[in-house]
């Protein structure tokens, strides 16, 4: 049955469908991108470094002689190039019918960005938070559209500390890095319920751990995990095969508000799907991206 599920998943054209990727120039953000590409979709990539993205971009082009890419560039720590760079996307398309959340860090000391915000959070979960509400109009004036944003098992060991998001009292670069993830399924429940009535669904996913130059800068133990289990790690084409699944099958076009893992529904953690505390993050990733202002 998955040989049966993926094979149909490769043979799904993407011709006419427009999508956005965030991250989208190593890992699972690449094998997306790649993807996709190939199936002849419409694609923006939102990227951090500008000579890496546009490597990237031309050599999936010649690879797969789909032309209709284009880059874009922002550092997603920072919330005015968040809107920005949703100003360009905005102007570029006439709608969006799949955006990814894919962009991620783990960081071993605490960094705050432009906005004094500690930058695992700010770009795992407030980028997340802002650049789709920032596109919402977009994907509504889609036919049918797809939110994905990529989360992680991380998430069963977080908690939202809403009386130290920022984490000053006391940083852990994996606490801080599972509240983020945490934060990415509470964000993908709330927004499925907020958009119930819409043409839009939104789900999470695992990618599994992943062999990529993620979490490498890390130190001590939690450095060790990623450096030496890398063999026991999946390629990051594996890992972005819910992800692409996703974003084109059929058999999903109708699911919100779900998790997934391996292209199946799993359970997320109990803390999760606590109403309350969902609506307390939207509250308070409102507050610290100033999205009632803008709105």
């Amino acid at each position: 049955m998955y040989l049966l599920i993926l094979q149909s998943s490769n043979l799904i054209i993407m011709k006419d469908k427009i999508c956005i990727i965030t991250g989208a120039t190593s890992g699972i953000g690449h094998a997306t991108f790649a993807s996709l590409a190939a199936k002849g979709a419409t694609l923006g990539l939102v990227c951090r470094n500008k000579d890496k993205g546009k490597s990237i971009l031309t050599a999936i082009k010649d690879k797969t002689k789909n032309n209709n890419i284009r880059l874009f560039i922002a550092d997603l720590s920072s919330q005015v190039e968040i809107r920005r760079v949703a100003a360009e996307i905005i102007a570029a398309y006439p709608h969006i019918d799949v955006l990814i959340n894919n962009a991620g860090a783990i960081n071993p000391v605490r960094i705050e960005t432009v906005d004094g915000i500690e930058t695992t959070f700010a770009v795992n979960h407030l980028a997340y938070f802002l650049l789709t509400n920032l596109l919402l109009d977009k994907l509504k004036a889609a036919p049918k559209a797809r939110i994905i944003s990529v989360a992680s098992q991380a998430s069963m060991m977080g908690t939202i500390n809403f009386d130290d998001l920022n984490y000053q009292k006391y940083f852990s670069a994996m606490k801080t890095y599972a509240q983020s993830k945490l934060a990415n399924i509470m964000f993908t429940y709330l927004l499925a319920r907020r958009l119930k009535r819409s043409n839009i669904t939104a789900n999470c996913m695992h990618p599994g751990g992943v062999k990529t130059n993620f979490g490498r800068n890390l130190k001590g133990f939690t450095g060790a995990i990623f450096q030496n289990l890398g063999s026991l790690m999946r390629t990051a084409e594996k890992g972005a095969e819910t992800v692409i699944w996703l974003a084109t099958a059929p058999e999903v076009e109708k699911i919100s508000g779900k998790y997934f893992k391996d292209m199946k529904v799993i359970k997320s953690s109990k803390i999760s799907y606590h109403i309350e505390t969902q609506q307390k993050l939207w509250d308070a990733s409102e507050k610290l991206t100033n999205m009632k202002a803008n709105k």
